[in-house]
């Protein structure tokens, strides 16, 4: 590195943006800049090409413990100062440290970090660190921004508790019902009755599964088709007798419940009567979303193939009701059952924009198979 001469100090009462260029022409914008960026919430941090810190904003002084003097004094990499010691203890050099990467490649760099402040205590950071470039295109060094994201962290833990308490509750309530369950179907004329009814807890039970692994939050939609076949997908060899197809998004917890015991139903309906009641019958999933105003529709259909001979039922079971009468009802959507011969067809259509959440953000890779 070229040698430098010595860095002036700065009073933090009165923190400034070091002048580049002199003239009296720059002095109302540093003026002006200076006091966006002293009233600034987010710690701003200029660093030079030796990844010394330059310039440190009020709320950077806030954040660190450190005033810029002391900073300037130490002359040091900003690194060193804050960041120097991993959370377990050991040291952190400067070569690992992905806030300082963003020099040196040449990068955007963001993420979260540990600091160390100047008291000792280690405190969660999230931060963006962008090179600078002089009027050559020259990268001549970093502008960090930082906040303290403790606040962040502890109500994401506070969060995590509450869910795993609520799932845990869940459970006990899911066993409590079977328990019921086994005390009210005690005759052997009861053990149908009792086989279908453990087996719509199961399907419930798997929903849940897949919620508990996303904090409640949602669902993906493949996790969902997934989850709700898996009884009988894997215990066939034949895995070529599924065909799932279709983009991935997420899905509100009320519509995820809802959708998988309706293809719980269709499944064990299958099972029983329809394509995967012989070897050769083949069922097909097959979804698109469709852009409907600032929202989302779900259009899927279930096709039964190879199976036996079909005829339209003269009654509607339980399945059936909570397909074509249930989905309707609470997503404003639409279900029709078509028994052709060749197999059922199962048509849904639900809106994901009627329920007023907007976490529906669309996993990346929606063409997957």
């Amino acid at each position: 590195m070229p040698s430098r001469g010595p860095i002036a100090s700065y009073d933090t009462a009165t923190t400034t943006l070091p002048t580049l260029r002199r003239g009296s022409q720059l002095h109302e914008t540093e003026r002006r800049l200076n006091a966006v960026l002293n009233n600034a919430s987010v710690a701003i941090f200029l660093m030079d090409d030796r990844q010394h810190c330059v310039y440190m904003n009020r709320a950077a002084e806030l954040l660190t413990g450190f005033s810029l003097t002391e900073v300037l004094a130490r002359d040091c990499p900003l690194h060193d100062i804050v960041h120097h010691t991993y959370p377990d203890g050991r040291p952190f050099p400067l070569h690992e440290c992905a806030i300082d990467r963003a020099f040196p490649e040449n990068n955007q760099e963001r993420g979260e970090e540990v600091f160390v402040h100047k008291d000792g205590h280690f405190y969660p950071v999230g931060f963006t660190a962008s090179p600078i470039r002089d009027d050559g295109a020259k990268i001549i060094g970093t502008i960090i921004e930082v906040r303290d994201i403790t606040e962040e962290k502890a109500a994401a833990e506070r969060q995590r508790l509450l869910t795993n308490e609520l799932n845990h509750r869940v459970k006990n309530t899911l066993a409590t019902v079977q328990s019921i369950a086994a005390q009210t179907f005690r005759s052997r004329t009861d053990q149908v009755a009792r086989a279908v009814f453990d087996a719509r807890m199961v399907a419930l039970s798997n929903t849940h599964n897949v919620l508990t692994a996303e904090n409640w939050e949602s669902a993906g939609l493949r996790s969902v088709v997934e989850s709700a076949l898996a009884p009988h997908a894997l215990a066939e060899i034949d895995t070529a007798r599924f065909d799932l197809v279709g983009p991935d998004t997420r899905l509100h917890p009320k519509v995820a419940v809802t959708l998988a015991l309706a293809l719980h139903e269709l499944m064990t309906n299958a099972a029983k009567y329809g394509a995967l009641s012989v070897p050769e019958g083949r069922v097909a999933v097959h979804w698109t979303l469709t852009r409907i105003g600032a929202g989302e529709q779900l259009d899927m259909t279930w096709t039964e193939t190879g199976g036996p001979a079909v005829t339209e039922p003269t009654r509607r079971g339980f399945g059936s009701r909570l397909i074509e009468r249930q989905l309707p009802m609470e997503f404003d959507g639409t279900a029709v059952i078509a028994y052709p011969p060749t197999g059922v067809v199962c048509t849904l259509k639900i809106p994901l924009t009627t329920l007023g959440w907007h976490g529906r953000d669309v996993v990346l890779g929606r063409d997957a198979r």
